[in-house]
């Protein structure tokens, strides 16, 4: 079972989930079943992917009680604003026939827009509606937490953001750290381009773990949450094998030579699309 991470308005989230993006609408069900029948609790999905329905349904099958699984989504670009953001989330909301979330995000800041506060403000609103217990955001940067915790007085509870060895953001991490905000990696075994790395593997035969549960087991150590994505059942239950055993300080000390500011997916300050 995963362990929890506190977060600044009083609620918990499980430090290790799992992801569902690019996973097939037609399977999303069954994988989000099946993981959380082997011992996740936080599924991780937004508007964009396509498969909101299927992760509602997988959290039914799964026959837990709704208030042990941690239901994350996403307002995509396209819906920010104050009432569009409002209007998108109760449209997330009835195809994942869900009452509310666990946590809502905005998924890009999409600066060239300048409509991101006025959707934190539209998630601030929510909230207050017990439409989502907790919010936050994905792919912020220092400048844009900055400022809508200067203009609203809230401060978001999560920033989901791409973390790997490649692509540390310590910066960033440190700020989330003064702030009681919680750093959730998405991407976080960087498309495997550690999975070669001398300290990875000598990590992983000292251990006897695989590359990956190496590099999962250091987002854990980092404090950050991590949400790896898998749509085998062996590779969910590898992923979720991390939790006996830990990396000592030289091999944390190796991986984070690793960083090399390498970025997998889109730079924030620049990802404007609809």
């Amino acid at each position: 079972m995963t362990t929890m991470l506190s977060l600044n308005d009083g609620h918990q989230i499980p430090q290790l989930g799992f992801g569902l993006w690019q996973v097939p609408a037609a399977s999303t069900a069954e994988t989000t079943a099946s993981a959380l029948r082997m011992g996740y609790r936080l599924v991780d999905g937004a508007a964009i992917y396509g498969n909101e329905e299927g992760q509602g349904e997988g959290v039914r099958q799964s026959g837990l009680p709704r208030d042990q699984v941690f239901v994350t989504t996403k307002v995509w670009n396209s819906e920010q604003g104050f009432d569009r953001a409002l209007l998108a989330t109760e449209a997330s909301l009835k195809r994942l026939g869900l009452d509310h979330v666990d946590l809502l995000l905005i998924h890009w800041p999409c600066p060239a827009k300048d409509l991101y506060l006025d959707t934190w403000r539209a998630l601030i609103r929510l909230r207050e509606d017990g439409r989502a217990l907790s919010i936050g955001v994905s792919n912020f940067q220092e400048p844009h937490l900055q400022r809508i915790i200067g203009e609203t007085g809230v401060t978001p509870v999560v920033n989901q953001v791409e973390i790997n060895p490649r692509l540390q953001q310590p910066t960033l991490r440190a700020f989330h750290d003064q702030h009681g905000i919680v750093t959730q990696s998405w991407t976080p075994l960087g498309q495997g381009r550690s999975f070669d790395a001398a300290p990875v593997r000598a990590a992983a035969l000292r251990s006897g773990k695989s590359p990956a549960q190496v590099i999962l087991r250091w987002h854990i150590q980092i404090g950050a949450s991590v949400i790896p994505r898998s749509t085998r059942e062996a590779g969910l239950r590898e992923n979720l094998d991390i939790f006996d055993f830990t990396l000592n300080d030289a091999e944390m000390a190796a991986i984070a030579a690793l960083d090399e500011g390498a970025r997998c997916g889109p730079d924030p300050a620049q990802f404007n699309m609809a």
